[in-house]
C-alpha cells in the first residue's frame, strides 16, 4: 500500500489548468497538460513512493513479483502485466477521431506487422503491441463526446437539415439505404474523396451549419461542432464523418463504454478514463498522425444505435460501472458534508486508487495507513490485506478506484 507518483503527458490538446489545479501545482502550467497516467504503462510507468521517500517504478515492481502484485490469476491471464490504465483527460481541444481494435484483430495486425519488420515506433505502426484496448470514460466535468454511428433515419435527418448541392447526393445514398451497410458506404465514400472534391464540399458543408446555427435548428448542438471541427481541419474528411455520429454530453458521474471497433472523439471537459493496457490505435482523421484507410475499415463497427450513457450499477456510496471487459473495473464512492462512512476495499486483486474530491484515510489490515489528498492516487497489491477509507474532516470527499476486470 503506496502512494504513487504519476506522469503528465503534456498533448497539444490538453489544459494549462485542470491537472496542475488537481494536483496543487501553480497554475497555468507552462504548456498543455492532456493526460495523467496511472498504471504500468511501459512508456511513462508511475512510481512507488516508499515510507522513506525513495521510488521505485511499478512496472519494475510488477516485472520483478507479477504473482505478488497482481495475483496468480491476473498475472496468468495477463502474462504479468497490469492489465489497465487509469488516467484523469483534461481536454481543452478536441482530440482526433479514432477507434481500437478488437484482441483477434490486434494479435493478427501486431504478428503482421511484426513478420513485415516494421519499427513497433514507426509513425506508420498500426499495431505497436498484440492486445486489444476498450476504454471506459467517466466524467468529472460536463464532458462532451461524439461515439458511435447514429441510427441512420436521425442523420438523414441532420443532412437533410443542412443540405446543399453537393450534399444531396450523400443524403440520398444514406436515405435508400438506413442501417449499418448504408452508414459503411457513406463513410467510406466521405474518408476517401479526392482532396479537390473535399475542398468544394466541406465549405459549403460548413456554411449550412453556420445557417442552421443562426436559425437555431434542431441540430444547433452537432453544428455548432462541425464548425468547431472544421475550423480547427479545414480539409480533412473526419469533419464529414463527425456528421455521422452520437453527439453526447455527460453530467458529472455519467460514463460511456468504447468497446473494440467504436469510432470516437472526445471534445472538451474533464473525466477519469481506464483502458486496457495498450497503444493500438487506427485513427480516421482531425490529425496529423498516420491514418489508414483500409485498416480502419476493417477495424470500425458500423452498428448504428443511440450510444448508451451508464450511471454505474448503485453500491453504497456510488456506483460501479460494470462493462465486462476483462482488464478492468471502474467504481466511484462519494461522501457528503459529514457523512464519516467507511468503505471497505477487499484484498486479493490489483488496484488503484484515486482521490479527486476531499482527503482520505486509508487504513490496512496490517495497520499500516495513509493520507490520499485530492489528485493523490495510491497502489493496493494482491497480495496487500484488505483495507478501509473514510473522509479525513467534514468532506465531502471522492474516491474512484480501478481494478482488474473480474
Amino acid at each position: 500500500m503506496e502512494l504513487l507518483r504519476n506522469a503528465v503527458r503534456p498533448y497539444a490538446w490538453g489544459s494549462r489548468t485542470i491537472i496542475p489545479e488537481l494536483t496543487g501545482r501553480a497554475v497555468p502550467a507552462p504548456h498543455p497538460e492532456a493526460e495523467l497516467w496511472m498504471g504500468a504503462h511501459p512508456g511513462d510507468p508511475s512510481r512507488i513512493i516508499g515510507p522513506d521517500g525513495a521510488e521505485r517504478s511499478l512496472l519494475e515492481l510488477v516485472e520483478a513479483d507479477p504473482e505478488g502484485q497482481l495475483g496468480a490469476h491476473c498475472a496468468q491471464r495477463w502474462n504479468g502485466r497490469l492489465p489497465f490504465l487509469l488516467k484523469i483527460l483534461a481536454v481543452e481541444e478536441p482530440l482526433s477521431m479514432q477507434a481500437h481494435p478488437s484482441a483477434e484483430q490486434s494479435a493478427e495486425g501486431y504478428a503482421r506487422e511484426e513478420a513485415a519488420g516494421i519499427p513497433r515506433d514507426a509513425s506508420n505502426r498500426n499495431y505497436p503491441d498484440p492486445t486489444a484496448k476498450p476504454e471506459l470514460v467517466c466524467a468529472l466535468t460536463e464532458f462532451h463526446a461524439l461515439a458511435g454511428f447514429r441510427d441512420p433515419d436521425r442523420t438523414v435527418k441532420l443532412l437533410r437539415a443542412v443540405e446543399t448541392p453537393g450534399l444531396a447526393k450523400y443524403t440520398e445514398l444514406l436515405a435508400a439505404q438506413p442501417d449499418s451497410a448504408g452508414l459503411r458506404a457513406l463513410f467510406t465514400t466521405w474518408i476517401t474523396l479526392p482532396q479537390a472534391n473535399l475542398d468544394v464540399l466541406l465549405p459549403e458543408v460548413l456554411d449550412a451549419c453556420v445557417a442552421h446555427v443562426k436559425e437555431h435548428g434542431e441540430f444547433d448542438l452537432e453544428c455548432r461542432t462541425i464548425l468547431e471541427l472544421g475550423e480547427a481541419h479545414p480539409r480533412d474528411a473526419g469533419v464529414l464523418a463527425a456528421l455521422l455520429l452520437n453527439r453526447l454530453v455527460l453530467g458529472a458521474g455519467e460514463a460511456i463504454f468504447l468497446p473494440a471497433g467504436n469510432l470516437h472523439l472526445y471534445l472538451h471537459g474533464t473525466a477519469v478514463e481506464i483502458l486496457a493496457n495498450s497503444d493500438n490505435i487506427l485513427r480516421c482523421g482531425l490529425t496529423p498522425k498516420h491514418v489508414d484507410v483500409p485498416e480502419l475499415l476493417r477495424v470500425v463497427d458500423f452498428t448504428c444505435c443511440d450510444m448508451p450513457i451508464l450511471s454505474g450499477e448503485p453500491t453504497d456510496c456510488g456506483a460501479v460501472y460494470r462493462t465486462g471487459a476483462p482488464e478492468f473495473e471502474l467504481s466511484r464512492c462519494e461522501w457528503d458534508t459529514g457523512d464519516r462512512h467507511e468503505l471497505r476495499i477487499p484484498n486479493g486483486r490489483p488496484q488503484i486508487l484515486l482521490c479527486t474530491a476531499g482527503t482520505l484515510f486509508v487504513r490496512a489490515g496490517d495497520g499500516r495507513s495513509l493520507e490520499l489528498a485530492r489528485g493523490q492516487s495510491m497502489w493496493l497489491s494482491a497480495s496487500d490485506p484488505e483495507a478501509a477509507v473514510h473522509p479525513v474532516g467534514e468532506g465531502p470527499a471522492q474516491l474512484f478506484r480501478a481494478t482488474s476486470g473480474t
